[in-house]
C-alpha cells in the first residue's frame, strides 16, 4: 500500500476532532521549527558581532600602538632606574599572561645617548590571535612604565582573520652608570681579590 493509500486511510478512519488536532499540528510544526531557526541564527549573528568587535578593539589597540612610534625616556616622565630591566626574562611573563609563549627574542646591542642607555629585544610572532597580542602589548607597556614598544610590524593572516602575524621590538632605559659608580666597583672586585689572596 503506497503511502498516500495510508494516509488516506488514516484520515478516513479519525475523528473530526482528530483531524482539527492534526491540522493544528501540520500548521504549528513549521511555525515552531522557523522560529526556532530564527533564534538559532540570530544567537549565533548576536555571537559573531561580539567576536567581531572585541577583534575590532583589539586592531584599534595594536594599530594605535604602530602609529604612536617610539617613546624617548625624556616623554615618559617616571624615574629611570640604574640598572636596565631584563627584557627577556619580562617578555616571556608578558607573553605567559597574554597565554602563548616568545620561540625566538633577538638582543640588540645597548645603544647610549643623552644620559641613558637603551637597551633593545626584537621577536618574530605568528598566527597568533589578535586579542591575545593586544593583551600582549598591554601587558608590556603597562607592568613596567620604563618598557616600551618601539616597533611593531603586523600583517594579517590570509587563512584567519582573527590571526596576525607581528614582528615587534621592546626597549627599556636606565641611567648610564657614572664614571665614580665603575671605579667603585672595581675597587670593590680589586679589594675582594686582595682579601681573597691575602
Amino acid at each position: 500500500m503506497a503511502f498516500s493509500d495510508r494516509a488516506r486511510d488514516f484520515w478516513d478512519r479519525i475523528s473530526p476532532r482528530e483531524r482539527k488536532l492534526v491540522l493544528l499540528a501540520a500548521v504549528a510544526m513549521p511555525i515552531t521549527i522557523a522560529l526556532w531557526l530564527g533564534l538559532a541564527i540570530h544567537d549565533g549573528l548576536v555571537a559573531m558581532e561580539h567576536r567581531n568587535d572585541r577583534t575590532r578593539q583589539a586592531l584599534d589597540v595594536v594599530a594605535e600602538l604602530k602609529a604612536r612610534g617610539p617613546m624617548k625616556p625624556d616623554e615618559a616622565q617616571v624615574p629611570i632606574p640604574n640598572d636596565p630591566i631584563p627584557l627577556e626574562t619580562y617578555l616571556n611573563n608578558a607573553a605567559t599572561a597574554a597565554g602563548f609563549t616568545i620561540k625566538n627574542t633577538s638582543p640588540r646591542p645597548p645603544l647610549t645617548k643623552n644620559g641613558f642607555v637603551t637597551s633593545s629585544v626584537s621577536f618574530q610572532l605568528e598566527d597568533l590571535e589578535i586579542e591575545k597580542l593586544r593583551a600582549f602589548l598591554q601587558e608590556v607597556e603597562t607592568k613596567q612604565k620604563v618598557v616600551f614598544v618601539t616597533h611593531l610590524d603586523v600583517k594579517r593572516d590570509f587563512k584567519d582573520k582573527h590571526k596576525l602575524d607581528a614582528t615587534v621590538e621592546v626597549s627599556t632605559y636606565s641611567k648610564v652608570k657614572a664614571a665614580s659608580d665603575t671605579k667603585d666597583e672595581g675597587s670593590g672586585s680589586g679589594s675582594a681579590a686582595a682579601k681573597k689572596g691575602g
